[in-house]
């Protein structure tokens, strides 16, 4: 993201309450992410559009005491959020950095762990960030990736508008430059930038009415459809009709949801 103004999904508080959700939701796939990854005590982690810092605590509970986490991100409510929450856990070894991979002050061949999850996808130029990320790690470092490569996406029983919604969210993350299929381009990136795929795993989760997957998707498009409309993706008129055919499968008991498929990609900084 070159800038705060450009992120897509918006900063505010009710995006901070959908993302804590939806870390609930997404965390425990990022954690098993973690483990096959080997991080554990004493590395130095950085988590790149670390938003309220979900992710970085998660990071900060495992690599300890010894370790140390720098949380980057550029905005301020987020990081203000975070820097409090901290405070109260009396951690001193958590650093906070205002800005993005493009443009903030990143140490060279640093990091043991440079973690992203759902950022990528939404920037301008993946090349030029990839490049200051890469920079910012430690020969033998690793890189990780949790993003979407946009397929799998599905309500059923399928035939109503709600088929449609695929298409109509890669056109909306077009709309800000993103690619929601940024994952499917990594594993050539790395071999680009000195990178070894050490891991490529993709996750889909799904679920019924009332299930945890369900909600979060129904906290997303509950907000992103109307902004769908904004952009002048969909008219008014598609937006109710995808609405309503979501709200009929929320109220079917025998209804299920499939997320879009969420790809952890792992990179060993080679010599």
């Amino acid at each position: 993201m070159g800038n705060l103004s450009d992120y897509l999904l918006g900063v505010n508080q009710r995006e901070l309450e959908r993302l804590q959700f939806q870390h609930s939701v997404w965390g425990p796939v990022t954690r098993r992410f973690f483990e096959r990854l080997g991080a554990g005590k004493g590395w130095k982690c950085l988590d790149v559009g670390a938003g309220p810092g979900f992710v970085s605590n998660d990071l900060r509970q495992l690599v300890g005491q010894e370790g140390e986490v720098t949380a980057l991100e550029p905005s301020e409510l987020y990081l203000n959020w975070f820097k409090d929450s901290v405070s109260k856990k009396g951690w001193t070894n958590v650093k906070f950095v205002r800005g993005t991979a493009e443009q903030a002050p990143l140490p060279s061949r640093y990091f043991d762990l440079v973690f992203a999850r759902w950022v990528i996808a939404f920037v301008p130029d993946p090349d030029l960030f990839l490049s200051r990320l890469v920079a910012s790690m430690r020969v033998g470092g690793i890189i990780a990736f949790q993003d979407y490569y946009y397929e799998g996406l599905s309500l059923f029983p399928c035939g109503g508008a709600w088929d449609r919604m695929p298409d109509v969210v890669r056109a909306y993350y077009r709309s800000g430059e993103g690619d929601a299929f940024i994952t499917g381009r990594l594993p050539a990136m790395f071999a680009n930038h000195g990178l070894k795929l050490i891991d490529f795993t993709p996750t889909c989760l799904a679920g019924g009415p009332g299930s945890p997957v369900m909600e979060w998707a129904h906290q997303f498009f509950s907000i992103h459809t109307q902004h769908m409309v904004e952009k002048g993706i969909i008219t008014q008129d598609e937006a109710d009709a995808l609405q309503s055919d979501w709200e009929a499968h929320r109220r079917n008991p025998n209804a299920l949801f499939f997320s879009p498929l969420v790809v952890d990609v792992g990179g060993l900084l080679q010599l």
